[in-house]
Parts: structure tokens; sequence; C-alpha cells
């Protein structure tokens, strides 16, 4: 009854195109779940995250739940979830995820999921890390310990989405570090970020992961971007 009255005086709108929801929807209406840009990466071996980062980092799996367009439905969400305090977009779209990866094999020896870290400063500022909710959920979903201590960023930098690749490279060796311990030898990381460009930030993430002995990498993102 409270619920009921509280979406009567103060309606739930649609995280990609602001209608109102229904009591049924969640996030996102019926109308864009329906329009939302799906990549299926889950159903491609040789997806187009595993063909980002040929050559670059030895990745044991990777895929992206949307496509990530200018003025899209997916770009709406992810600025809410980023920058408008929204943290139930990031736990939807882990729950929706988890339903696709639950069976993979790929994952089944994962040992800890990894966000991609923000920075102290950056974290004070904004108050939460955007990739914390989606990442915990998957956690949850998957029955896989969650780990934000391991993996660290060493330098606070501006944003990123303006910088063209070259701009991006100095990120590789000085951004981030690792702080691990014995337990985290030998293990399967499975890294986590909202979406997907460049692979600057994700490569950077994982060399530093690599620096332990035997590790290895699997990439899960909410979005790539796509022309």
């Amino acid at each position: 009854m409270l619920q009921n009255l509280l979406n009567l005086f103060f309606p739930k709108a649609c995280a990609g195109c602001e209608s109102f929801l229904l009591n049924d929807e969640i996030v996102l209406c019926t109308q864009c779940r329906h329009e939302i840009p799906l990549t299926n990466h889950h159903k491609i071996p040789e997806n187009e995250v595993m063909q980002k980062f040929y050559g670059r980092i030895p990745l044991e799996y990777g895929s992206a739940l949307f496509y990530f367009h200018k003025k899209g439905i997916v770009q709406e969400m992810i600025h809410k979830l980023k920058y408008k305090g929204q943290e139930q977009i990031g736990e939807t779209i882990g729950n929706w995820y988890s339903e696709e990866l639950k069976n993979l094999q790929q994952l089944k020896d994962i040992d800890f999921i990894i966000p991609v870290p923000l920075h102290k400063k950056r974290f004070h500022e904004r108050g939460y890390n955007q990739v914390a909710g989606f990442g915990k959920t998957l956690s949850s979903n998957l029955e896989i310990a969650y780990d934000d201590t391991l993996l660290y960023r060493k330098l606070y930098t501006k944003t990123q989405t303006k910088k063209d690749l070259l701009g991006r490279a100095d990120m590789i060796t000085s951004v981030f570090d690792v702080d691990f311990s014995e337990n985290h030898k030998g293990k399967h990381f499975l890294l986590v970020d909202d979406v997907l460009t460049t692979g600057s930030t994700l490569e950077a993430c994982s060399r530093a992961l690599l620096k332990i002995p035997n590790s290895k990498i699997s990439i899960v993102c909410m979005a790539m971007a796509h022309n």
C-alpha cells in the first residue's frame, strides 16, 4: 500500500525514455526493453570483445550485454547510473546479464569478480562506483566472490571519454596497480566495467592483475560502443 502511494505521488520514470513505469516494470519500460540493442556476445565465442583485445592481453573470455549508441537508450541508462545516482540501474543490468552468463562454461572457474576502480578522490566526488552494483549482483547471482580492494587506481585522471587511443596509452603502466596476497595467486579474475570503448582502461587493469603469478583474466561489460 505504501509503495503504491509513493508511486502515485512520485512515479518512477523509465531510465531510457523517461515515460512513467507501470507497477510491474523495473528501470526500463516494456518498449525500451524490447528496443534495447543486445549484442548476444554470450552466444558467439569469437565475439567483438574478444576481438578487441587480440594481441593486447591474453583474455580467457569477454562479452558485453548491450550496444552503446550516442543518444540511444543505453547511453541514457549509463548516464543516469554514472551521474544521477541511479545505482539500481547497475543492479538491474547485473540481474539481466546473470541469466545469460550463468551457464557459460568459460566462467565456471572464475574465482573473483573485480570492478574497474575509481580513484579515492573520484569516489568521494561521486559517492559510489557505478560498476559496483553490477559487479555485486553478478557476484550474488553467479555465486562468485566480489573483491573491490585487490585492484586500485594509483593516479587521479580526468575523464578518458574524449581522449584518443594514443592519449590513453600512458595509463597502461601508470594508473592501476594491485595489492595481492597468496590467496590471489593462480586465480581467474572477472573484470567488470560499464562501457567498453577503446579498451585502454580495461587493458591497463588487466595488465595490473596479470602481475599476480599465474593469473587469468576475463572481462564482462554492461555495454560496448558500436558505430
